[in-house]
């Protein structure tokens, strides 16, 4: 159910009233329904990856519990790798099953076939957001930093709440679950500002993305057709092409939470306003960056242990960032490449004297530019056609 469609204008509008009319008296009637239509709008997709969402849901919520139940540090070890593994189990074979395969096969000094029941795999929409999700909640307990919580279907909620089910932004349990211990309400002044924000969501998107989708594709389904001054507009088109798209969607993601009386946190500030790599990551979809730091760079001790290891975790936690938005060599590079950019910052900084502003600002969005050519072209001999033309 996409949020450009008709049937999502149909569903909203249902939702919306019932949880403002008929339910508005009762808090926990409200968390069933929402959890309900949730389910619904994931269901519309393909009903059978239902299961998978809710075997995250059932994991992470007992995980939880079991864990505030433990004291000893080697079982709340065992529990926190128990999530691990099988949300990212999970995540690993339904995403990176037939590419892994496939790379493997290569690998092996003799001619494998990969089964061939892993090219036929369907990726679960929404998987790598609502597994990250999961994940932070479980994570969080673990770290005592958030108390389990005990109602299943509230965690059931916070999982699946369908306006940044399928595409963020990934919101924290820290953030969503104390909502959903006061009432929720907006004021038609409040409204007015969510459904202006959907609108605007929507105009990125249909508008602005899909108009520049049609001069993007063809440029980059046959680069070697067209000459290298329309490569670089085909280039320039995709940075705002996947800006609107993927800031749209928020937009309206962030709308429709708030009708429902519920904040979630913004995922952009104008990316191409940043002036170096470090400040374009924390403007360009902030909740995925931020759960990479503090779940991932962080944890492999972020910038405590000296200049070598810093740099080592820099480039490992963009590596995997890269990889959490696809199975291609070219999502690797692409995280490769601002994993590269980020550590020549860190060492380039502490010189002097710096670029005027804007100046530094029109350099990173060409460095931002190039690294979309992977990005957009996921397997390097397509992204090389496009740098060669």
């Amino acid at each position: 159910m996409l949020f450009n469609s008709q049937h999502f204008a149909v569903f909203l509008a249902v939702v919306v009233a019932v949880y403002y009319l008929p339910l508005r008296n009762s808090e926990r009637g409200r968390h069933v329904f929402l959890l309900a239509a949730s389910w619904i709008f994931y269901g519309a997709w393909n009903p059978a990856f239902l299961g998978l969402l809710a075997f995250s849901t059932v994991l992470d919520h007992q995980v939880a519990l079991a864990l505030d139940r433990t004291r000893r540090a080697a079982a709340r070890r065992l529990l926190l790798g128990l999530s691990l593994v099988g949300n990212l189990g999970i995540l690993g074979f339904f995403k990176y099953g037939a590419f892994l395969s496939q790379q493997v096969a290569r690998l092996l000094p003799w001619e494998v076939q990969p089964p061939d029941f892993l090219a036929e795999i369907l990726l679960p929409v929404g998987i790598s957001f609502y597994t990250f999700q999961s994940l932070s909640y479980s994570i969080d307990v673990y770290r005592r930093t958030l108390a389990a919580e005990k109602s299943f279907v509230r965690v059931a909620l916070y999982v699946s709440f369908f306006p940044q089910l399928v595409a963020g932004p990934i919101v924290r349990a820290t953030t969503f679950l104390p909502q959903l211990a006061t009432p929720r309400h907006t004021d038609p002044a409040s409204a007015e500002r969510h459904l202006l924000r959907i609108a605007s969501g929507l105009l990125k998107k249909v508008v602005l993305a899909d108009s520049l989708a049609r001069w993007v594709d063809p440029v980059f389904n046959d680069p070697l057709a067209y000459s290298s001054s329309e490569i670089l507009l085909g280039v320039y088109a995709f940075a705002f092409q996947i800006y609107f798209d993927f800031s749209g969607y928020s937009d309206v993601a962030i709308g429709v939470a708030g009708l429902l009386g519920f904040s979630i946190p913004e995922n952009f500030a104008r990316p191409y306003g940043a002036a170096n790599p470090r400040e374009l990551w924390q403007r360009w979809h902030i909740s995925l960056s931020t759960w990479l730091r503090d779940y991932l760079y962080i944890p492999l001790g972020g910038n405590r242990r000296g200049r070598l290891l810093t740099d080592r975790n820099l480039l490992l936690t963009m590596l995997l960032g890269g990889l959490w938005h696809g199975a291609a060599w070219g999502f690797v590079a692409w995280g490769a490449y601002h994993g590269i950019l980020l550590v020549l910052h860190r060492t380039l900084a502490r010189r002097r004297p710096r670029l005027p502003r804007p100046l530094r600002v029109l350099g990173m969005f060409h460095l931002s530019c190039l690294g979309w050519i992977l990005f957009r072209a996921p397997f390097l001999p397509d992204a090389a056609n496009v740098v060669h033309g």
